[in-house]
């Protein structure tokens, strides 16, 4: 692994560069629950060790117990690693409540996973195998699936990882604050090749991430790709403003609850509509009669990557 510069928060000294904000704050978290570990465990092994040379067989010592009891360090040996234990758990609480809410303003960044490499795509349709850029000091949100069985991708510079599911979107986040070009791993065993299925994170200062977008070449951005995917499968005769059957309308669908034939309602999210598209018969909507064909097997991953990002920028019209 190659890095430039030096961090600016240092990471423990076995593990490698802390690249991200979260990444120290993991690195401070283990090292205290480390220290809290062995400030508890090293003096009872010491314990031990004392009385089973003191005390061992045919050594001629006091064996009687005394008689008197100290409640106050009873109490303290049961008390005090109880609440330091409570501290760890707020503060790895924390710490997964904010890995599970990104920040608004994050970068999106599609991602599939299939044996054995990463296909990963920016918004402006710009796309990587086995590579990713992206640039310093902004949220980074990495929305992916599999195209095939469960993968892991892990990113140790940045100390963040999620499993990467087939039939599901699963999503990781974080803020890069050191350039550099680090390693990715799939820490999932997902196959004879699975030893090969990495590549490396470029993080890049936001002018010359800005410079490699120009360069890398993209004659559409996602949601571009997805307006033209949606007339090629046939979609605007059903869902198309001017279309004559009855259909859902989609625009301004996205992130609103969508009332169910079966009663309550679903919101209109990445998985909802990916699912609509692949399985119609699945959750039908109130009424509607279901007529739509399943289009899976027919469209691949990544164009309904395309599909769903036009999707959510259709708007209602006047608004």
């Amino acid at each position: 692994m190659s890095v430039s510069g030096s961090p600016a928060e240092h990471a423990l000294a076995l593990w490698p560069p802390a690249a991200s904000h979260a990444a120290t704050h993991v690195d401070y978290l283990i090292l205290a629950f480390t220290a809290v570990t062995l400030l508890l465990t090293v003096p009872i092994f010491l314990a031990i060790t004392y009385f089973a040379l003191v005390y061992r067989a045919n050594r001629r010592v006091d064996r009687t117990h005394g008689s008197d009891r100290n409640v106050k360090l009873e109490l303290s040996w049961m008390l005090i690693p109880f609440f330091l234990t409570l501290t760890f758990f707020a503060w790895g609480a924390q710490m997964f409540d904010t890995a599970k809410h990104p920040p608004a303003n994050a970068l999106r960044i599609e991602a599939i996973g299939r044996q054995w490499m990463w296909k990963f795509q920016h918004p402006g349709g710009q796309a990587e195998i086995n590579d990713l850029h992206v640039p310093a000091g902004q949220p980074v949100l990495v929305n992916m699936i599999s195209q095939d069985v469960i993968h892991s991708l892990y990113l140790p510079s940045f100390r963040v990882q999620m499993e990467t599911l087939p039939g599901r979107y699963t999503q990781l986040w974080f803020t890069a604050n050191l350039p550099g070009i680090y390693r990715l791993y799939c820490s999932e065993y997902c196959g004879t090749d699975h030893s090969v299925m990495d590549g490396q994170i470029t993080v890049q200062s936001p002018r010359d991430y800005e410079h490699w977008l120009s360069q890398a070449g993209s004659s559409q951005s996602l949601a571009a790709g997805g307006k033209r995917l949606f007339a090629n499968y046939g979609c605007t005769g059903c869902h198309g403003a001017a279309a004559t059957v009855r259909a859902p309308m989609l625009a301004g669908l996205y992130g609103r609850p969508v009332p169910m034939e079966a009663g309550g309602t679903v919101t209109a999210s990445d998985d909802y509509i990916r699912d609509k598209i692949l399985n119609p018969d699945h959750n039908l909507i109130a009424g509607y009669k279901q007529v739509m064909p399943s289009f899976a097997g027919v469209i691949p991953e990544d164009e309904l990557i395309q599909l769903i990002a036009y999707i959510k920028t259709m708007q209602e019209p006047g608004s």
